[in-house]
């Protein structure tokens, strides 16, 4: 079977703004057949995204303490509420064709999603889960990802080419820090952990990525090249 290619770039960091003009452009390019689908996988310095459902309530800094704790903010086209994006967290950006064949399922898009940070967590032991009425994954009822995508209606073909995508918490301490200024994704009721927490091991951010990408290939079909992007694209 032939596999359509997949290109795969790490960044070690990359200003918010950039990756979301960076993602646009991609999109752009997809839809008309000039650019590969493609797996961005970076940091980001400390932000924070308010999403679709828009709820600035849910920031609980002034932009007074945003600048002073050197964190952004941008309100943004994709799914969902308030998340927190930072180093020390893996996010992921998805820019895939769906439907092409006249078949669209959105909601088992998300799902996918979810079952590769399971998958990827079942290998250092942990149980990872879905929790009935979210989307995202859980250890227990602490968020250790969170997911928020958008849809983009092709132009030139039929079907949608994802954008945006997860965010994995992977260093300890990061519940604490950038999650600590928000009610993360509106949820006040449960918490976020990391990896680091939950197995009380270190990872380095660019080994995580490297070993997610076999499970991201395991729910999405291609042939993973390896991808050029650099932080000026």
């Amino acid at each position: 079977m032939n596999l359509s290619k997949l290109e795969v770039s790490y960044l070690p960091l990359m200003e918010y703004g950039a990756a979301w003009e960076l993602q646009k452009e991609a999109v752009q390019g997809i839809d008309a057949g000039t650019a590969s689908e493609r797996l961005i996988l970076l940091q980001h310095p400390p932000t924070y995204t308010i999403g679709s459902q828009n709820h600035p309530e849910h920031l609980l800094l002034s932009v007074e303490q945003l600048g002073k704790q050197g964190i952004a903010l941008f309100e943004i086209d994709r799914g969902g509420d308030i998340t927190y994006h930072g180093p020390g967290q893996l996010v992921g950006y998805p820019l895939l064709k769906l439907g092409e064949d006249g078949k669209v399922d959105l909601h088992g898009y998300l799902r996918r999603l979810e079952a590769v940070i399971i998958a990827f967590l079942a290998s250092y032991g942990i149980t990872g889960t879905r929790k009935q009425g979210y989307t995202g994954v859980w250890v227990g009822d602490e968020k250790i990802c969170a997911i928020g995508v958008k849809f983009n209606k092709s132009k030139f073909r039929r079907g949608f080419i994802t954008s945006h995508g997860f965010a994995f918490n992977i260093s300890a301490g990061i519940s604490q820090s950038g999650f600590s200024g928000i009610i993360p994704c509106g949820i006040a009721e449960y918490g976020v952990t990391s990896l680091e927490e939950c197995t009380g091991r270190s990872f380095a951010i660019e080994t995580v990525a490297s070993e997610l990408v076999p499970y991201f290939l395991q729910q999405f079909p291609y042939e993973a090249v390896a991808g050029a992007v650099s932080a000026a694209e």
